[in-house]
């Protein structure tokens, strides 16, 4: 669900605008990963700890 939200977030966005995306699901890291892989987006930054991954993504 955070991927979902994720990209209809991006498609309301500006190029080069940052999403910021908190996710508890361990496989969002794959998911997101490879999502940017086959986009035009960029992760910025990504940190994980024991309650959350979160990510920072550019819009391409």
């Amino acid at each position: 669900m955070p991927l979902l939200k994720a990209k209809l977030a991006l498609n309301s966005m500006q190029a080069d605008q940052v999403l910021k995306v908190v996710a508890t699901d361990p496989g969002s890291e794959r998911d997101f990963h490879l999502f940017v892989e086959q986009s035009d987006h960029q992760i910025l930054d990504f940190q994980k700890d024991e309650r959350a991954y979160s990510y920072w993504i550019r819009k391409g």
